[in-house]
């Protein structure tokens, strides 16, 4: 890996990136790194009043936001629809493109077998099927010059995971838990407007931030809190001490279809996450 890591967090629907590895993210920006969040769908399905072009254009807007918030290089949206994803041929290529593009030396994402959300695990999909391709196959997307090698490949959970998720790597994130609130709340038209009012809950959003960063705050606690699962890898990267002061964390299971060892891509991860800001 370069001395700048390049990373690359690829998701189902814009506002993803920033729920599941938005302090990761943050974290890793203001270390110096690259980060490029790209979201394989447009969003176009997520609301119940705004659709179209106009809900597109809103989506696009507030990613922008998210990305300034979290201080990272790169938000690219596609234009599939919302609920129509599929890991077909042309996915997988616009996905070997764009990591070989970014560089990266860290690929982040969903699990290929885990959400009941068909967008989210045909992503994780998508994804895992592009990896053998990406590094040394110079004939596959030809236009595209070819990775010289192959990046390291975390898997993140989503609320729709049914199988047991492994937390083997998990980033403490007190540091960086304004950022990502921030590039979450970005995302209006999803936390205080979509997701709300498939709960029922529209009428309760509040108006101003620091009531709506409570919201977010109880909204993904499941998402944030440290929990008994995440304790043990928080320990092995911080030591007991360091990893007992932390209330808040991302976890991430290591992708079965990493290419040989993982153990030398995974230390330079977390060398990189955990050394001083660079100012």
């Amino acid at each position: 890996m370069s001395e700048s890591l390049n990373v690359i967090v690829i998701f189902a629907h814009p506002d993803e990136g920033e729920k599941y590895a938005g302090g990761t993210s943050a974290l890793l920006a203001r270390r110096g790194h690259r980060v490029k969040f790209l979201s394989l769908t447009n969003g176009d399905g997520g609301h119940f009043r705004l659709s179209g072009e106009e809900l597109v254009l809103r989506r696009a807007e507030e990613a922008l936001k998210a990305q300034a918030a979290l201080g990272i290089a790169n938000y690219e949206i596609l234009d599939n629809r919302d609920g129509s994803l599929l890991p077909t041929l042309g996915l997988r290529n616009a996905i070997i493109k764009r990591i070989r593009e970014w560089e990266a030396d860290v690929v982040i994402t969903f699990h290929p077998e885990g959400g009941a959300h068909a967008d989210n695990r045909y992503a994780g999909k998508a994804v895992s099927d592009a990896a053998a391709f990406v590094a040394f196959v110079p004939n596959v997307v030809p236009d595209t010059r070819y990775l010289r090698k192959s990046p390291l490949y975390l898997l993140m959970p989503d609320y729709s995971m049914k199988k047991k998720y492994s937390a083997d790597i998990v980033v403490g994130i007190d540091e960086a838990l304004e950022s990502k609130l921030l590039g979450c709340g970005a995302h209006e038209s999803q936390f205080f407007e979509y997701q709300p009012w498939t709960k029922g809950r529209l009428d309760e959003v509040p108006a101003v931030w620091k009531d709506r960063r409570e919201w977010l705050l109880r909204d993904l606690s499941d998402f944030l809190h440290v929990s008994k699962e995440m304790t043990p890898a928080l320990v092995e990267l911080y030591g007991e001490l360091e990893a007992g002061r932390f209330q808040y964390a991302e976890p991430f299971e290591l992708a079965s279809y990493n290419s040989g060892s993982t153990v030398g891509r995974v230390r330079v991860f977390i060398e990189k996450l955990t050394e001083e800001v660079i100012v």
